[in-house]
């Protein structure tokens, strides 16, 4: 009997110390914005070099890690009404995330097309999407 309860609970509590390692966490947002700063690099690289493989693949790089970005476990978490109503993080972070994806094919296709103006600009519209998350959610 004791043997049984005891596997038990060490059963119980591996599924719970497993249970609060899953999820979005702040540790792999700062690596995965580390990335994304070095997409951007690798973009503003191509423009200057005017190398479209460079821009190609930074922009490629830029849409796949964005995808992996959202509100960590501690904002989910968060269980204070008023502070999920302010920031209401979830729901931003999706229109950001598709703005900046949306954008990133933008400046495929424009600097593919030679028009290097079109492709900056969506590229500066990328950075005030940035901007505009680390002000917000992530209290720049």
């Amino acid at each position: 009997m004791f043997k049984r309860s005891f596997w038990t609970f060490l059963v119980f509590a591996m599924v719970l110390y497993g249970a609060q390692e899953e999820g979005y966490t702040h540790k792999q947002r700062v690596l995965d914005m580390q990335k994304m700063a070095q997409a951007m690099q690798d973009i503003q690289t191509g423009f200057f070099y005017n190398n479209a493989d460079i821009v190609h693949a930074g922009a490629s790089d830029l849409k796949k890690l964005i995808q992996k970005v959202g509100p960590t476990i501690e904002e989910m978490r968060n269980k204070d009404i008023y502070e999920q109503y302010l920031l209401n993080g979830e729901k931003m972070t999706h229109k950001i995330k598709t703005r900046i994806q949306n954008r990133a094919q933008d400046i495929i296709d424009r600097f593919k097309d030679n028009d290097a103006v079109q492709a900056l600009q969506a590229y500066t519209s990328i950075t005030k999407q940035c901007m505009k998350c680390h002000i917000r959610l992530r209290k720049w």
